[in-house]
C-alpha cells in the first residue's frame, strides 16, 4: 500500500505543548478525513479509552499561542472550542475508536512519524556527545568550529512577545 500521507507532513503537525509531543484534533481529523466535530464525538463517546496522560484538552493561551504559530491554524483563532491535544499514546488510541481503512493506513504512517521524532532525537544526543568529545581530544584551534556546531545543534529559543498596549505608570 502506497503512503497516504508522507511522514514529513505529519511531523510538520506534531508540536510540543506542556512538554509532550502532541496532535490536535483539527489535524488529526484532516489526516483521517473526518470533521473534527465527528473524531470529538468518537472521543466523547470512548471517554474512559482516554486518560490525561493520552489526551488534553488546550487552555485558552495555549490555544492562542498555537495559532499565532502556526498558519495552517488560523481558522481556530475565533472557534469558541478549545482544541483537543493527543499524544503519541492518545493518537494510537484513536485507531480503535475509528475503525475505517484510511484511519487505520493514516494511523500507521503517525505512529512512524513519531517514532523518526524520537530516532532523531536520540541520533542529536549521540552527536553532540561525539562532538565534546572530538572537542577535549582536539586543541583549542577548533574551538570556534565546535561552538558553531553547538549553536546549530540547539533548539532555536522562542522569541520573547512584548504585551501590546498601555501600561499604566
Amino acid at each position: 500500500m502506497s503512503e497516504l500521507v508522507p511522514i514529513e507532513v505529519i511531523a510538520t503537525k506534531i508540536f510540543i505543548i506542556r512538554g509532550k509531543k502532541v496532535m490536535l484534533d483539527s489535524d488529526l481529523a484532516l489526516l483521517y478525513g473526518v470533521q473534527t466535530k465527528r473524531l470529538n464525538e468518537q472521543v466523547k463517546r470512548n471517554k474512559k479509552r482516554f486518560p490525561e496522560d493520552f489526551m488534553f484538552q488546550l487552555t485558552a493561551k495555549e490555544k492562542e499561542e498555537v495559532v499565532a504559530n502556526c498558519d495552517h491554524l488560523k481558522f481556530l483563532k475565533f472557534s469558541p472550542h478549545l482544541p483537543l491535544a493527543f499524544t503519541e499514546q492518545g493518537v494510537a488510541m484513536l485507531s480503535g475508536v475509528l475503525n475505517s481503512n484510511r484511519a487505520i493506513a493514516v494511523n500507521i504512517q503517525i505512529m512512524r512519524a513519531f517514532t523518526q521524532l524520537r530516532r532523531m532525537l536520540l541520533t542529536n544526543t549521540g552527536l553532540r556527545r561525539k562532538i565534546e568529545a572530538m572537542e577535549k581530544k582536539y586543541d583549542r584551534q577548533f574551538a570556534i568550529v565546535f561552538q558553531a556546531i553547538k549553536q546549530l545543534l540547539e533548539p532555536a529559543p522562542l522569541p520573547v512577545k512584548k504585551p501590546i498596549g498601555f501600561r499604566r505608570v
